[in-house]
C-alpha cells in the first residue's frame, strides 16, 4: 500500500457474474485479472468502473472531465479520462463472451501519455495549452496496437510539458494544461519525467499498466522514482507514428507496469512494424509475440553481468543498494564482471543535445503539420504562443531549449551530421555494444537514478545522477 494514499482502498464488486464476490484489485497483475475475468468473477466493465472510482478518490486533474474533485488528494497524474472507456469495456465483455479473449490485454485498462495521438473524443496536447482543442485525425501506432489487442484506453496521463524539452530549468511532472504531478509515495517528492503521470498512475494503482515515451530517461526515470518497472525499447521496435516528437533518432514509446511480467506482456502487445514509421521496417522480423517466455526464475545462473561503475558514486544510499543487489546476483550464480565501464561515459552531453535541438525543430514542424485544426503549426508558432500566454505557460520556467532549437538549420547542416555520427559511435562501439562484446556480457548493470527529490518549481529538478543516456 502506498503510504501517501493508504486511505484509498480498491475493490471490484461485479454484481452481474457474481454478486457475493469482491476482488481487491490493488497490485493486481494482468494474469490475476485475466484469470478472474475467465472465471466470471469480474468483467472488463466492472474493472474499468473500479479504476475510475479510484481515480476519483485519489487523483485530481481528472476532475476536470469526469471525476469528483472534492474527493481528490491531488496526485494529479491523469490529464483526461476517456469518456468512452466504459462503453468500450462493455463491448469487449460481449466479445469475450461470444468469441473468447483476443489475448492477454483483452479488457485491461491502460493509461497513455498525453503526447500519444488517439482518434477519439480525447485530445493530445503534450501538456501544452497551445494544442488544447485540437484532436488528431488518426490513431497513433501505439493506440492502434492497444485497440487491436483489446485493451481499454482509460485516459491520458500528465507529463513534463513537451516531454521536458522546452527548458533546461524545468520541473519534471509540470505542464500548463495538467499542473504538477506528484509522487504517490510522498506528495512533495518529484515523480521524475517526462512520463510523470504514467509512472505515478501505475504506482498508485489507477490503471493496470501504462505507456510512456522516452528520448533520454523519460520512461526509466519515472519508473525508478515511482517504484515500478519501465522498459525503454530499442528505437524501431515500437511505432512512433502519432507521438508528439523530440527526436526521430532517440524517441520511442514503452511499457510501464508494476511487475516485470506485466511490462513484458504490454511490450508484446505494442511491438511491431508500422508502414507509417520507416524505423520499424524490420520490427516484425525481430520482435517476439510473447516476451514473457524469457522470464526464467533461474535466468541469472551462469549469466555474465557487467557493472558500469562510472555511473555509481552520486548517492551513497543508491551505491549501497546496488552493491547489495550485486551480492544477491552472485548468490544466484551470476558471473559479475566489475568494472565493465562504457568508454562513452560522460561524453554524450554536447553531441546529444545538438542532435535533439536540430531534430526537435524538424520533427515537431512535421508533426504539427498533421494537426491542421491546431492554433500552432511550427515550433516558431509554439514559441510565440508561449510568449503571448506567459502567465499560464511560463509561470515557473521559460523556453530556452525551444529558442535554441529554433536557431538551428536543416538536417543537412554539417554540425548536425557530425554530432549524429559522433552519437552513433559513442552509443555503439564506445557504448553498450562495445562493452558487451569486450566482456562477452549478457547484460549491463547501472543505477537508473537516485531517490526522488523534493519538487522545486523555482529552481527546477535536482536529479543527481543516472545512466539513461547510454541507451
Amino acid at each position: 500500500m502506498l503510504p501517501a494514499l493508504a486511505a484509498a482502498r480498491a475493490m471490484v464488486a461485479d454484481p452481474t457474474p457474481s454478486p457475493s464476490k469482491t476482488f481487491e484489485f490493488e497490485e493486481a497483475t494482468i494474469t490475476d485479472l485475466q484469470r478472474r475475468m475467465t472465471a466470471g468473477e469480474i468483467s472488463a466493465h466492472s474493472l474499468t468502473e473500479a479504476y475510475l472510482g479510484r481515480v476519483s478518490e485519489i487523483d485530481d486533474n481528472c476532475s476536470r472531465t469526469a471525476c469528483e474533485k472534492q474527493k481528490a488528494v491531488g496526485l494529479n497524474s491523469i490529464i483526461e479520462i476517456n469518456p468512452d472507456a466504459l462503453a468500450i469495456s462493455k463491448s469487449l465483455d460481449k466479445e469475450r463472451k461470444a468469441k473468447g479473449p483476443r489475448g492477454p490485454m483483452h479488457g485491461i485498462p491502460v493509461l497513455i501519455k498525453d503526447n500519444i495521438d488517439t482518434a477519439d473524443r480525447m485530445q493530445t496536447t503534450a501538456g501544452s495549452l497551445a494544442l488544447v482543442g485540437s484532436k488528431p485525425a488518426q490513431d497513433s501506432g501505439v493506440a492502434r496496437k492497444l485497440r487491436d489487442a483489446g485493451a481499454v484506453i482509460l485516459g491520458k496521463t500528465n507529463l513534463s510539458e513537451w516531454a521536458n524539452i522546452r527548458s533546461s530549468h524545468s520541473s519534471s511532472g509540470w505542464s500548463a494544461r495538467g499542473g504538477l504531478t506528484r509522487n504517490p509515495y510522498a506528495l512533495d517528492r518529484n515523480p521524475c519525467g517526462s512520463s510523470s503521470g504514467s509512472g505515478a498512475a501505475v504506482s498508485a494503482n489507477l490503471c493496470t499498466v501504462a505507456v510512456g515515451t522516452e528520448t533520454d530517461g523519460s520512461i526509466v526515470c519515472p519508473s525508478s522514482a515511482n517504484g515500478i518497472v519501465g522498459i525503454k525499447p530499442t528505437v524501431g521496435l515500437l511505432s512512433r507514428t502519432g507521438i508528439v516528437p523530440i527526436s526521430h533518432s532517440q524517441d520511442t514509446p514503452g511499457p510501464m507496469a508494476r511487475t516485470v511480467r506485466d511490462a513484458a506482456v504490454l511490450l508484446g502487445a505494442l511491438a511491431g512494424s508500422d508502414a507509417r514509421d520507416t524505423a520499424t521496417a524490420e520490427a516484425d522480423s525481430k520482435m517476439q509475440k510473447d516476451y514473457t517466455r524469457f522470464l526464467d526464475p533461474n535466468g541469472l545462473q551462469g549469466a555474465r553481468i557487467g557493472v558500469a561503475r562510472k555511473y555509481f558514486g552520486f548517492s551513497d544510499s543508491v551505491d549501497a543498494l546496488m552493491n547489495h543487489l550485486i551480492d544477491e546476483m552472485k548468490s544466484a550464480g551470476t558471473v559479475i564482471v566489475d568494472p565493465a565501464d562504457l568508454e562513452s561515459h560522460g561524453k554524450f552531453d554536447d553531441t546529444e543535445l545538438l542532435v535533439l535541438l536540430y531534430e526537435l525543430k524538424a520533427d515537431l514542424n512535421t508533426y504539427l503539420a498533421s494537426r491542421p485544426d491546431a492554433r500552432v503549426h511550427t515550433l516558431a508558432d509554439v514559441i510565440a504562443f508561449n510568449e503571448q500566454n506567459k502567465g499560464k505557460e511560463m509561470p515557473y520556467f521559460g523556453q530556452d531549449l525551444f529558442l535554441k532549437a529554433q536557431e538551428k538549420g536543416s538536417l543537412t547542416n554539417k554540425e548536425y551530421v557530425d554530432a549524429l555520427s559522433a552519437n552513433h559511435k559513442l552509443a555503439r562501439e564506445g557504448g553498450i555494444d562495445g562493452v558487451m562484446d569486450k566482456f562477452h556480457l549478457d547484460a549491463i548493470l547501472a543505477p537508473t537514478g537516485g531517490p526522488a527529490w523534493l519538487t522545486d518549481l523555482v529552481d527546477g529538478d535536482h536529479a543527481g545522477g543516472g545512466s539513461s543516456n547510454a541507451a
